[in-house]
């Protein structure tokens, strides 16, 4: 009796998950979906007809499928519950197995300043993602001989995003499902999850105030949170932006006692026909580590949004700006210079400021702006259509967006170079000690929508890598496998002769040194060479992903591959969740005391779904 009673327990329970997901879910569902699913597109099925769908099938849809663009303005939890409230249906997906923790979960820092790391983003204030020989731990020559050491796979998701931060043995990454993990580095065993309030997109970033270990990242409702590295418990949590679409992309930059914290949004492409658009400003804030109270704010367009002309859409509503700005990336610090550097987004709405699609630079101590460069201008996304199948009343820019951290170096000359790559295709090199002053620019690619430079670059001090993406999609043919529906009525895939490649620049001059040719899809349905996600370069050896799922070693001497993995498929994981491996996008690869980490599945617009982290070490010891 006992027993059927806490069954009960347990269903009821089960039952008002469900409910309580339903929802939100029609919160989401009025907001984003019903404009079109309520009558307002006659190609889009009506809200009952979905009862009839599995909400797995829907939440597919919305990744990968005919809803992918309109996906992109949802978070994980949000897909989540409104594929529950269309369905009606509860997902089947477990959650952490008790296998999956350690035996010992007792976890100290106390020696991690002996042990090597690689911490936050760019693994150092200047954003060069270059991990050093000794901690590195992994020489150019072992390269060819990394097998894989173990996989740990994220229950209930379909991407990874979350770049590990490997500190005193131990890896924290963020994940969709709102959880941070700490899991033993060599092993895979976890440690503990922290619940966030939304997914975790930034990488963690560990330091140590007065003796006291404290580990950082944003979250996708615009909060940073501090908490205990060594057991997950909360210590703070501040709002760093009251824009209820606004979200936190980069990891927050750690520089005496402060973070330095940048703000994005997904406004741009979350509006409906009723909304009023646009009101987002991106910024750069900095806090008080060891509290979280912000010490200043700096928005990245100085005036205040207000309602400018009609819409043209007969709704007798005004577009609203300026607005836009977004900081995706990392600020940058320099310590000498006193400055915090950061890439500017697109306009969203056409008042036309003078920072969007530019580099900035803020006084480190009040936050002032010192300079700013803008590269392009008109470059405006906004939608206001009546349907999405009328994009004619659409004003679209190139998309030129500063999507990642500008790097700062040293040259052998002594002068100082701000290096940053634009979704134009362009790399640029500017003078921060004479406000931003234009060094060279050296175009790699077409650029575009998905194009160019999209999360990053890295350097040795020797040598400047840029992956190029210039993603595309192609008409698809009838039957082609591969192909998907689109919101137009005309199917696409991707296109597998466009994008990817890997150059090596001059990082005095901006002239290339070498090119690797972007990789072979050999006809392959739903592959694309293109190469986004952000590299990592350790001595000798530049490590880059791809949208095709492969994980590739180049050397840092003439570009030939050194080590090629495909991680594009099912794997038998440490943690017993089932894993499966797919396109490599957004965080890069970090290497560690002999070990590189890698997340495999990123599951945007037509990429490949997957959720795991893998291990790779020489001969998988």
């Amino acid at each position: 009796m006992k027993k059927l009673l806490i069954g009960a327990v347990l269903i009821a329970i089960a039952h008002a998950n469900v409910a309580s997901a339903a929802r939100d879910g029609e919160a989401v569902f009025n907001q984003q979906c019903a404009p079109c699913h309520n009558g307002g597109n006659e190609r889009a099925p009506r809200r009952d007809a979905f009862k009839a769908f599995e909400p797995e099938l829907v939440l597919k849809a919305l990744i990968d499928g005919p809803m992918a663009a309109q996906g992109r303005a949802l978070n994980d939890a949000e897909m989540h519950a409104v594929a529950i409230f269309l369905t009606g249906k509860p997902f089947t997906a477990a959650g952490m197995p008790q296998d999956a923790y350690c035996a010992d979960r007792t976890l100290s820092l106390d020696k991690a300043k002996s042990l090597s790391t690689w911490n936050g983003w760019g693994n150092d204030n200047a954003n060069r993602r270059f991990q050093s020989a000794v901690m590195a731990g992994l020489k150019a020559a072992d390269v060819p001989k990394l097998k894989l050491k173990w996989a740990f796979a994220v229950p209930g998701v379909i991407r990874v995003y979350g770049q590990p931060t490997i500190v005193g043995g131990i890896a924290f990454f963020g994940t969709a499902s709102d959880k941070v993990y700490a899991i033993d580095a060599k092993t895979g065993c976890l440690h503990w999850e922290f619940g966030a309030d939304s997914g975790v997109r930034t990488a963690i970033t560990v330091a140590e105030l007065g003796g006291k270990w404290m580990a950082f990242f944003g979250d996708l409702r615009g909060q940073i949170y501090a908490i205990d590295p060594a057991n997950g418990k909360l210590i703070w949590k501040e709002r760093v932006e009251d824009h209820p679409l606004a979200y936190i992309t980069a990891a927050p930059n750690f520089y005496d006692s402060r973070l330095y914290v940048g703000v994005s949004s997904r406004e741009e492409t979350a509006i409906t026909p009723d909304y009023a658009c646009c009101t987002f400003r991106g910024s750069v804030v900095a806090l008080d580590a060891a509290t979280g109270k912000r010490i200043w704010k700096t928005f990245t367009i100085p005036d205040e949004p207000k309602p400018t002309v009609d819409d043209g859409t007969g709704r007798n509503k005004m577009i609203i700006g300026p607005a836009g700005g977004a900081v995706w990336g990392t600020p940058t610090v320099d310590p000498k210079a006193r400055a915090i550097y950061v890439g500017t987004g697109n306009d969203y709405t056409g008042a036309e400021p003078k920072t969007t699609d530019a580099l900035v630079a803020f006084d480190m101590d009040d936050g002032h702006v010192r300079w700013v460069h803008q590269m392009d201008r008109d470059d405006v996304e906004f939608s206001p259509c009546a349907t999405p199948l009328e994009p004619q009343k659409c004003n679209h820019g190139p998309d030129y967006d500063f999507g990642s951290s500008p790097i700062l170096s040293t040259l052998p000359d002594g002068k100082r170079i701000l290096m940053a790559g634009q979704k134009s295709g362009v790399v640029h090199g500017v003078d921060p000690d004479h406000d931003g002053k234009t060094v060279w620019d050296m175009r790699i690619g077409k650029g575009g929508y998905e194009g160019g430079i999209e999360f990053g670059m890295a350097t040795d001090g020797k040598l400047l890598y840029a992956p190029l993406s210039d993603f595309r999609f192609k008409i698809a043919m009838s039957g082609e496998a591969g192909a998907r529906a689109t919101i137009m009525g005309v199917p696409t895939t991707l296109d597998p002769t466009s994008g990817g490649g890997l150059f090596a620049l001059d990082p005095a001059t901006g002239k290339q040194v070498w090119h690797a040719p972007a990789a072979d899809c050999h006809g392959a349905a739903g592959c694309s060479p293109a190469q986004t996600a952000a590299p990592t370069v350790i001595p000798g050896v530049v490590f880059s992903g791809s949208i095709d799922g492969h994980m590739r070693a180049y050397s840092t001497k003439d570009g030939h591959v050194l080590w090629d993995v495909d991680t594009k498929q099912t794997y038998q994981t440490v943690n017993g969740v089932t894993g499966n491996g797919g396109s490599i996008d957004g965080p890069g690869p970090v290497v560690v005391d002999g070990i590189l980490y890698t997340n495999s599945g990123y599951g945007y617009v037509g990429e490949a779904t997957g959720n795991v982290l893998l291990a790779f070490s020489v001969d998988g010891k």
